[in-house]
């Protein structure tokens, strides 16, 4: 099992950057595919930015493609995602999750998820 904790949101202004972290526990973090997520008030989950188990492999929203950076490195057993120039319609809760080899826009394709970490960008 894998427990994953994100930290790192907060508030910023518009055009500001945020850089979130997904720490997780256990071993298998670095055999597991992760992804990130978010969710805005009254909104469904949505897919935001994954990377492959050996962080060779890369795709993003296209919302978020061209601001957004999502990394990871397996000896700290930690991801992150970089966003830059923030816009206010990227307010929303930012989840981090692991899973096996699939589907990485499909929120069902994980196995595990953190708790979520709030991202408010004021205008």
């Amino acid at each position: 099992q894998v427990q994953l904790v994100e930290s790192g949101g907060g508030l910023v202004q518009a055009g500001g950057s945020l850089r979130l972290s997904c720490a997780a526990s256990g071993r298998a973090f670095s055999s597991y595919d992760m992804g990130w997520f978010r969710q805005a008030p009254g909104k469904e989950r949505e897919f935001v930015a994954h990377i492959s188990w050996s962080g060779g492999s890369t795709y993003y929203a296209d919302s978020v493609a061209g601001r957004f950076t999502i990394s990871r490195d397996n000896a700290k057993n930690t991801g992150y995602l970089r966003m830059d120039s923030l816009k206010p319609e990227d307010t929303a809760v930012y989840y981090c999750a692991v899973g096996w080899r699939g589907n990485g826009y499909d929120s069902s394709q994980y196995l595990y998820w953190g708790q979520g970490a709030q991202v408010t960008v004021s205008s």
